[in-house]
């Protein structure tokens, strides 16, 4: 189902899309310049933004849902970041490791205050009733490459309230980009999320892990406890 606009959604923001690139590659650079030396990671960064500015016009639209498409932006940005360091010999391993120190480095710059009001919206009321809606809306399956959910109410002990994807719209781009084995390490940023907003995130299992669906469960303060096939560190 075409969209009014939903072709030009992301090239119509490309001057945005790419501020926030280069945002984060301020961000990427220092990880990247502590591995490898900073004319290698000037080599990336240039090359990252290059890929990147490419990619915009291939971005499905999800939605203009704020959170939905910071996740289909970030995996795009994600995606540049690790064909470059592809074209660079790297491994999908040593890559998947960096995009975990890189995420660290991005949400530790948040100031200790931002980070604990962020996690106090992540149980309000308001969140919670945007979440229901955004999943009700996310079950008509409007958008082919965007995210399917469906809001999971807390049983008042284990979790406070729960999120199942049945679609994600990350992964499916990734397959179409020919690079799904990249998928499993884009998740292991929720870890960081979990611990630096205390989500208390329990994940058994993900779409990009081959399962049916992701099962987020939060519980406010809780223990992070995150299944992954990939390492995290």
């Amino acid at each position: 189902m075409s969209h009014k606009g939903s072709e030009t959604y992301f090239v119509s923001r490309r001057l945005k899309l790419l501020k926030d690139f280069d945002n984060l590659m301020k961000k990427a650079g220092i990880v990247l310049i502590s591995r490898y030396g900073e004319k290698f990671a000037e080599t990336i960064v240039s090359e990252a933004r290059q890929e990147y500015s490419k990619l915009i016009p291939e971005i499905p639209y999800v939605g203009e849902n704020r959170i939905l498409v910071q996740f289909i932006t970030g995996t795009a940005q994600s995606l540049a970041i690790y064909r470059v360091l592809g074209n660079h010999g790297k491994t999908v391993e040593e890559a998947g490791k960096l995009y975990y120190l890189i995420c660290k480095a991005v949400l530790n710059s948040y100031p200790r205050i931002v980070r604990w009001l962020m996690g106090k919206l992540s149980f309000s009321k308001l969140y919670l009733r945007a979440l229901k809606k955004g999943a009700l809306k996310s079950q008509k399956r409007l958008y082919p490459g965007g995210y399917v959910f469906s809001f999971v109410e807390g049983d008042g002990r284990e979790f406070d309230y729960g999120v199942d994807y049945s679609e994600c719209g990350g992964c499916k781009f990734l397959s179409e980009q020919g690079a799904s084995e990249f998928a499993p390490y884009i998740c292991t940023g929720d870890i960081i999320y979990s611990e630096l907003f205390g989500w208390g995130l329990t994940r058994t299992k993900t779409i990009a892990d081959g399962f049916e669906k992701c099962d987020f469960r939060f519980k406010k303060g809780g223990k992070t406890r995150v299944a992954s096939r990939v390492v995290k560190e």
